[in-house]
């Protein structure tokens, strides 16, 4: 039998998968934070992390979400000002909260 597998499918496989590898929980705690607010540029999210007492570089920072916006597929961004703007697509949000809540 053939089974189709759907987008959400991948992203949520994708999503556990990412997770899964995360030893410190500083991929949760940005995940998170992109479905508490709203848009971001590396920037922020960087103040956010150096506030919640991860010991981060801003290029690590700079990768991480560049890879959840490349790799996952989650983000938008808007790369018109002179800093790159993050969002979580509004299609994701309820599959990255399940992923969240189940990890």
């Amino acid at each position: 039998m053939f089974v189709l597998e759907t987008i959400e499918d991948r992203v949520k496989e994708r999503l556990t998968k990412y997770l899964g590898r995360d030893d410190t929980g500083i991929r949760k705690v940005v995940l998170r934070h992109f479905l508490d607010g709203d848009m971001f540029t590396t920037g922020d999210v960087y103040k956010y992390l150096h506030e919640t007492d991860f010991d981060v570089s801003y290029r690590g920072v700079s990768a991480m979400v560049g890879l959840m916006n490349t790799r996952l597929g989650i983000l938008s961004i808007d790369v018109t000002g002179d800093h790159n703007v993050y969002l979580l697509k509004g299609d994701y949000r309820d599959i990255v909260r399940s992923v969240l809540d189940n990890y």
